[in-house]
């Protein structure tokens, strides 16, 4: 369980990101978190791994107090939470195998990483991981061969093969064209349920965050505004969370195409 309780960041600027953010998600919850720019979605993401120092308030993953560690003991904590980056984080010049390798790097020792010695085991997981994605036969590619589409999806493999609890997902589909997006927005969700991994996904998409999630939690000006069930973002909500706007227009849907998701 994910506990969040009375959380704010204040930037040297004087500007508050967060004011106060009191979130509880349970063991196995995928949960999206919507707003417009500068709401905070990203700071909240960037605070529960300790990427950015919260100005007050505590973090508790599975009884872990995070707010409080020493930077030994969060370089620990941190092996059990997996993030998912929106410009993908990939090393272009090393292969897909070793970018999926590198989320192990908090296990194995300093000399076993520079010299790319991977325990066995590790490197069979990563082709699974791999095979499970749909890149069973790329893993000697190099990462700036890839299109956007399979660039996140070994972002995806880097994250799991830490064996995390919690998966932090920040803005996953920004880069991608809305087939692909759909794609990988099912994929995560699917690899979540496998797992019973517990998810926050910073979206931009509403549409995606309704179809993939289980929960969303609205930020507007750095406060929770909504929270609850994909069904429950009426109209009415939305222009509470993103201000006046047509929110009954249709959005336009794409046709689906799994083959290459599915082991």
């Amino acid at each position: 369980m994910l506990q969040l309780n009375g959380l704010k960041k204040q930037y040297d600027t004087g500007e508050w990101a967060l004011k106060g953010i009191d979130l509880e998600i349970p063991n196995g919850q995928v949960i999206a978190l919507i707003g417009p720019s500068g709401a905070g979605k990203s700071t909240l993401i960037r605070c529960v791994n300790r990427l950015v120092k919260p100005t007050s308030g505590t973090i508790h993953l599975k009884g872990t107090e995070l707010t409080s560690l020493s930077s030994g003991a969060l370089r620990k904590a941190r092996r059990k939470m997996g993030m998912i980056f929106q410009e993908y984080a990939l090393v272009e010049r090393l292969t897909v195998m070793e970018n999926v390798l590198s989320g192990r790097l908090g296990y194995v020792g300093f000399w076993r990483s520079y010299l790319r010695k991977f325990p066995e085991k590790d490197v069979k997981e990563a082709f699974r991981l791999l095979d499970r994605v749909g890149l069973h036969n790329m893993a000697d590619k190099r990462a700036d061969e890839l299109s956007g589409g399979q660039r996140q999806r070994v972002g995806i493999c880097r994250a799991l093969i830490q064996d995390p609890d919690l998966l932090l997902v920040d803005e996953p589909t920004a880069s991608l064209d809305p087939k692909t997006s759909r794609q990988i927005m099912r994929l995560i969700n699917e690899l979540c349920e496998e797992r019973g991994l517990t998810a926050i996904i910073n979206i931009h998409d509403v549409f995606l965050a309704q179809m993939f999630s289980q929960r969303i939690v609205g930020l507007e000006l750095g406060s929770v505004v909504y929270d609850g069930a994909p069904e429950g973002l009426t109209p009415e909500v939305l222009t509470k969370i993103y201000g006046e706007e047509d929110w009954t227009a249709t959005i336009e849907t794409v046709e689906d195409d799994d083959e290459n998701l599915t082991p």
